[in-house]
């Protein structure tokens, strides 16, 4: 399965998390590309957005690989394993989670134009990404979700590998994928325009969404 955008995945992914007929729904898009996704999906629902910033936690030598992550309220999820693999020492990892903690709370700010995030207490949590690789910031997201409150977590992607939904049940309460390809590689490959999201591009799409759910309130 190949999308045209990822406006078009939003629209099909939708489809599929409306069928749970879930009840008292925030949508959460993980930034950047994830929010183009969300947005489709708070539409059909008719559900407030949110974005929940995640930054994923590198080797700064070989950035492509993570050993953990971190998001707001000073959640922190760290890989035990990848540390030891990598041979990665407290200071190391102490100066990637600064450097990538101040990035965070800049992006936090920017995004929100410094208002708060919404309330998730004793809400459903429909956290969307354009697809899961590793999973590793789908996991902190839904750990964070949880930690704010959240009575139910529901993860919504396009695309996934095979085998996703054993790294992650754990911490989501529902798991929703249109597709899960035999050969996956990166999820761009299943997108025909896979451009990168702007950090404006997701204060728009904030703004969008917020006006949109106004014009529709009783």
């Amino acid at each position: 399965m190949t999308f045209a955008h990822r406006a078009e995945a939003g629209r099909r992914l939708a489809a599929l998390v409306a069928r749970r007929c879930l009840e008292d729904v925030v949508v959460l898009g993980l930034p950047r590309g994830g929010m183009p996704v969300a947005a489709e999906v708070a539409a059909v629902l008719r559900a407030p957005l949110d974005v929940l910033p995640v930054r994923r936690l590198t080797v700064p030598s070989r950035p492509e690989l993570a050993f953990g992550a971190i998001g707001e309220d000073g959640l922190r999820v760290i890989n035990r394993a990848a540390v030891r693999s990598l041979r990665l020492n407290p200071e190391e990892i102490a100066a990637v989670e600064v450097r990538e903690r101040a990035e965070l709370v800049r992006l936090s700010h920017r995004y929100r134009d410094g208002g708060a995030p919404l309330s998730l207490e004793g809400r459903t949590a429909v956290i969307v990404d354009d697809g899961v690789s590793t999973g590793a910031t789908a996991h902190a997201a839904c750990l964070i979700a949880r930690q704010r409150g959240a009575e139910s977590v529901v993860l919504a992607v396009p695309v996934a590998p095979r085998g996703w939904t054993r790294r992650l049940r754990e911490v989501a309460d529902d798991l929703i994928c249109l597709d899960e390809p035999r050969r996956f590689y990166a999820v761009g490959q299943f997108y025909d325009d896979f451009p990168a999201t702007t950090d404006e591009e997701v204060r728009g799409i904030l703004r969008q969404a917020g006006e949109a759910l106004d014009r529709v309130a009783p």
